[in-house]
């Protein structure tokens, strides 16, 4: 009896050993950088919740909304999301400043969607040189896409490039003779899809572009600038402007009467935001380019992302506008963010973190358009490169044509 007993003490002793040397190795396993521990994960965000671009603000509220959801349901392995956002008004040194603020005093992991070309562009080389994650940045710029010498810089939707060429697609082959009047916003995120526009019609821009008039962002309006394009005989008007801009040309080219062919880029393309708001009877005819969802679009009416959508704003959103283009975002680039951060398991370190982002593998969230995935590698940062053209129709977006790429190296 003595020696069963003298041999289960040891067999027990073993077994504790073993336990805690796994426990320790377990623990050993797990890796945390500056702001994510074995509770929480703490994520930075700049948003322009007042100023000229202030109609973009919902994204930040619905990926609040949409964390909250996930941190009810348990969080991600465990752990909450602590998502601290900040308001820059849209003005590049006060972003600085967030940034800084986030970084050096909140210490937050990274930073996930911060809104704005020009706001982005003003913390790149800052959050380059912390080595700190600049995730999924809301603009569609297309120098986001440069892991080589930004290699914690990453976008997410298609970039600006991308978008023009398949406009540029589009008219080469509808309208070949188009007299082309632009009217973009004088800063990189106006000039980058002005590129994409020229790159794309090549050796036919020169004769085609007949005119481009630029506006700040403090301008009030800008009626004059579309007053001045009309005069010039374009036939085809190209609208590069953010949603208040973009509601205001609306506007204007059906007060002066201007029958030009509308192109007004994906940016300024809401419903709710901006269509709405100046006017169906104003937009019939409007050519734009989609990558997502429309809630207004019937054939998504049995769709399953589509009602797990709706859904969301119902129990954890309310206060959420269903044709405001800006939720949807909010929604899908948040569900990209939480596979990255499944993806990274209890290695939660900033290298991790942009290692994971740049292995999606044919991801795809519930409010993409079929066959639009996202893809990333470690030379490829740009997640989502193709669209769908649409055309303003009744009191909604109609799609048409095939998914195309726009890839701006393809």
């Amino acid at each position: 009896m003595l020696v069963i007993a003298t041999r289960l003490a040891i067999a027990s002793t073993a077994l504790v050993l073993f336990a805690a040397a796994s426990g320790g190795a377990l623990a050993a396993d797990k890796k945390y950088d500056t702001g994510a521990t074995d509770t929480e994960i703490k994520i930075g965000n700049i948003m322009p919740y007042s100023g000229p671009a202030s109609a973009y603000g919902v994204i930040g509220k619905t990926e609040q909304a949409y964390f909250n959801k996930i941190n009810a349901a348990g969080g991600i392995n465990g752990r909450k999301i602590n998502f601290v956002s900040y308001d820059d008004g849209y003005s590049p040194p006060k972003t600085v400043e967030q940034a800084r603020k986030l970084v050096e005093s909140d210490e937050v992991l990274f930073i996930f969607n911060s809104l704005g070309t020009p706001p982005n562009s003003a913390i790149q080389k800052y959050m380059n040189s912390k080595k700190v994650p600049q995730l999924f940045v809301a603009t569609g710029a297309t120098k986001w896409n440069d892991p080589k010498d930004f290699p914690w810089t990453m976008g997410w939707q298609p970039s600006y490039q991308s978008e023009s060429h398949i406009y540029a697609k589009y008219l080469l082959k509808e309208k070949p003779d188009a007299k082309i009047a632009v009217l973009y916003q004088n800063d990189d995120y106006g000039k980058d899809y002005l590129k994409g526009l020229k790159d794309g019609l090549g050796a036919k821009a020169a004769s085609m572009i007949i005119a481009e008039e630029s506006y700040e962002t403090t301008e009030p309006t800008v009626d004059n600038h579309v007053v001045k394009l009309k005069s010039t005989g374009a036939d085809v008007f190209v609208d590069i402007t953010t949603p208040k801009f973009a509601a205001q040309a609306i506007k204007k080219v059906a007060e002066i009467d201007w029958k030009a062919l509308h192109i007004l880029n994906n940016v300024g393309a809401s419903l709710g935001s901006v269509i709405k708001p100046a006017g169906f009877e104003n937009a019939q005819g409007i050519v734009s380019a989609a990558y997502l969802k429309d809630v207004s679009d019937p054939q998504w009416d049995n769709d399953a992302g589509m009602k797990q959508f709706l859904d969301f704003l119902a129990k954890d959103f309310p206060e959420g506008n269903k044709l405001d283009a800006s939720t949807v975002v909010g929604y899908a680039v948040s569900q990209t963010l939480v596979q990255v951060l499944k993806q990274c398991g209890d290695d939660l370190t900033r290298g991790n973190i942009m290692k994971q982002a740049a292995n999606l593998k044919d991801f795809r969230t519930e409010m993409l358009l079929p066959g639009i995935t996202i893809n990333t590698s470690a030379t490829d940062f740009a997640p989502i490169s193709q669209l769908q053209l649409m055309r303003f129709k009744g009191e909604r977006w109609e799609l048409f044509g095939d998914v195309i790429s726009g890839d701006v190296g393809g």
